[in-house]
């Protein structure tokens, strides 16, 4: 596994080098003219062959020479030197405008990207009334008030442009802060600062260098226009815009006075994308569309939703109680939604507890509500989160930055996505080290490379410096189990961390569990669709449908007598539960949409056991084994053998 991985990466670096011919030499001229044009701005006074200001009316207007490789203009002044001295305002303006663009507009694309809601909302009122006027009116005001001269030309620039870098950085957060790298980031308790500078943006990088390249080539433009209609660099000085405005009022005597500064902005433009695209093809992932969401619902406040007397019983050493949690999203037509209601289970040190269900029934959602990782406008509105004996939904934001990583953390499904692509493995490792444990840079690499060793990856330190594309699916997911493990927590919730992976690595990624388990002494929720694997490592199980538990018992007593239509229904479905004579049985229907419940038992659309009782809300009943249907009691549904 281990060479075709390092055969592939082969290929892949091979393609990256090779490149047309003609790209090449296009690539080098560009990079040329551009180092050309900064060495020319540096040392402009010594290359220039005449001083730019120094005037002969005698030699006005006069065309190419020995003397004047590129003429003179009306004052008779060498255009050649002027162009050269160009190059320095040139670099001056792109460089203030930019930076000016960048510094305002990417910090505050970021921040409200990342924490939307009102700041937002506002930000983003005031962004499209400054586009929805011509740019150059923009600027034209603002140098109004500031005054004319190049440096308060291109502050006004700097203030126009910020709005694109701000529009850009917005949309690219809006799409990174949803990946599961981002979550399991703040699952070890990276605080926001930290999330929004080491994880997202390395990764909004490529699309910011090509509007940096981008917005240069504007700022040039817009420079030149500016200094055209005498608004930025101001006569005697020597620009690209003020000799076309020379070039322009005295075209019928000497039409050669435009073609020099003009063809130095179109090549300036030019070559700085293309230099652009390179450094953005080899450095990220290409550009990522920026994306707008939905206007956020109207919130209200729902309804107190009656919650069921909780008949959990206390276990001994608890480490997780949920009671009565009800988690709500928004509406598109406005309004609360609720997509968990009246949760309740609880875990003991040492013990697995599997939560099952197909998919949509909240069990992914259910491990988010724990640690407080639910996405923009969704939120928990009942109930409570008992962790070590401290309800989590009474934390404020920096006490549960303290509690993820060190009490409760996460593993994801995908091993591929929930690690940082722009770093190391090692090195996410380490950060939660340092940032949790205070560790030296040495001391938490060489944990890091125990931790490695222990969840059985061969050559740790050298898969320590690897970056996640390196490392086979099982690997990157053993991977994530360390960096999970690194503080010791006393929860682990690890939703499907083997649905991705083969049926030989699933087993070994079964049994690491269960060693660290034994080693750490943690509970564990495992979130699964798979019963087998249930089955295989759980000692009790959670059955969820449409946002709430239906049945949980011990793992033997549910599987040899399920007392829900649904978990019976479930075990039927198994593949290797079947008689491998067709049809496989299944359970008809789906799961409903939050919102579209039935009003009685949400499963009674699709359940064969159906009376009219079932019409009417069904409770949760039972102390160590509990089932929600009005029939349990009637009978036990065996499941298929």
């Amino acid at each position: 596994m281990t060479i075709k991985s390092d055969n592939l990466s082969g290929a892949v670096r091979h393609r990256a080098r090779w490149r047309p011919n003609g790209a090449q030499i296009i690539t080098g001229m560009a990079t040329g003219f551009l180092v050309l044009l900064a060495f020319l701005a540096v040392f402009a006074d010594w290359v220039s062959p005449y001083d730019p200001l120094r005037q002969n009316l005698m030699e006005a207007l006069q065309g190419p020479s020995a003397a004047h490789w590129l003429g003179t203009d009306d004052l008779g002044r060498d255009v050649l030197s002027r162009l050269i001295h160009g190059c320095r305002i040139a670099a001056i303006a792109a460089a203030e405008a930019t930076t000016i663009a960048v510094l305002l507009g990417v910090p505050i694309g970021l921040f409200i990207g990342y924490r939307g809601g009102m700041w937002d909302w506002v930000v983003m009122r005031i962004v499209e009334a400054v586009v929805s006027i011509p740019g150059i009116m923009v600027a034209i005001v603002i140098i109004a008030i500031l005054g004319a001269g190049l440096h308060r030309a291109m502050i006004a620039l700097g203030i126009l442009f910020s709005t694109s870098f701000l529009r850009l950085a917005r949309g690219v957060v809006l799409a990174e802060r949803e990946e599961v790298y981002v979550r399991s980031a703040r699952v070890v308790g990276a605080s926001d600062n930290r999330i929004l500078i080491r994880h997202i943006f390395p990764n909004i990088a490529p699309p910011l260098i090509v509007q940096v390249t981008l917005t240069v080539g504007a700022v040039l433009l817009a420079e030149a226009g500016l200094s055209f209609i005498g608004l930025g660099v101001q006569p005697p000085q020597a620009s690209w815009g003020t000799m076309l405005n020379t070039a322009a009022a005295f075209m019928d005597f000497n039409w050669f006075l435009s073609v020099p500064p003009g063809v130095a902005i179109i090549l300036t433009v030019l070559s700085v994308n293309l230099l652009g695209d390179v450094l953005r093809d080899s450095i990220g992932r290409g550009i990522a569309v920026a994306v707008t969401p939905d206007k956020p619902a109207q919130r209200f406040a729902p309804e107190p939703v009656a919650a069921e007397p909780v008949s959990l019983a206390r276990r001994a050493d608890e480490i997780l109680r949920v009671e009565n949690l009800q988690v709500m999203v928004p509406a598109r037509s406005g309004g609360e939604v609720p997509v968990i209601t009246d949760l309740s289970l609880s875990i003991a040190r040492g013990e697995t507890l599997g939560l099952v269900g197909e998919s949509g029934s909240g069990k992914t959602l259910t491990g988010l509500a724990i640690l407080g990782l639910l996405a923009t406008g969704v939120r928990t509105t009942h109930g409570s989160i008992m962790l070590n004996g401290r309800d989590l939904r009474e934390l404020t934001r920096h006490q549960m930055e303290q509690v993820r990583g060190n009490e409760a953390a996460m593993v994801f499904q995908d091993p591929t996505t929930s690690l940082n692509p722009a770093f190391t493995v090692g090195s996410q490792i380490s950060e939660v080290l340092r940032m949790k444990q205070s560790l030296t840079r040495k001391q938490a690499w060489n944990r890091t490379v125990e931790l490695i060793d222990r969840v059985g990856i061969p050559r740790p330190e050298e898969r320590a410096r690897a970056y996640p594309h390196e490392l086979s699916g099982g690997m990157a997911q053993r991977v994530a189990i360390a960096r999970a493990l690194s503080c010791n927590p006393s929860l682990l919730i690890a939703d499907e961390p083997t649905t991705a992976l083969d049926v030989t690595v699933q087993q070994e990624i079964l049994d690491l569990f269960r060693d660290l388990q034994a080693e750490f002494g943690m509970a564990i929720l495992f979130v699964t669709h798979d019963l087998a694997v249930a089955a295989d490592i759980c000692d009790r199980i959670a059955v969820m449908y449409a946002g709430e538990m239906v049945e949980m018992a011990d793992v033997d007593p549910l599987f040899a007598e399920p007392r829900h239509p649904y978990t019976s229904g479930l075990l039927s479905a198994m593949p290797h539960a079947s008689d491998r004579m067709p049809p496989l049985p299944t359970i008809r229907g789906n799961v409903p949409r939050p919102g579209d419940w039935p009003v009685g038992c949400r499963f009674s659309d699709r359940c064969d056991y159906k009376i009219a009782a079932c019409d009417a809300r069904i409770p949760l009943v039972g102390t160590e084994r509990q089932v929600r249907c009005i029939r349990a009691c009637e009978f036990g549904m065996e499941a298929a053998s």
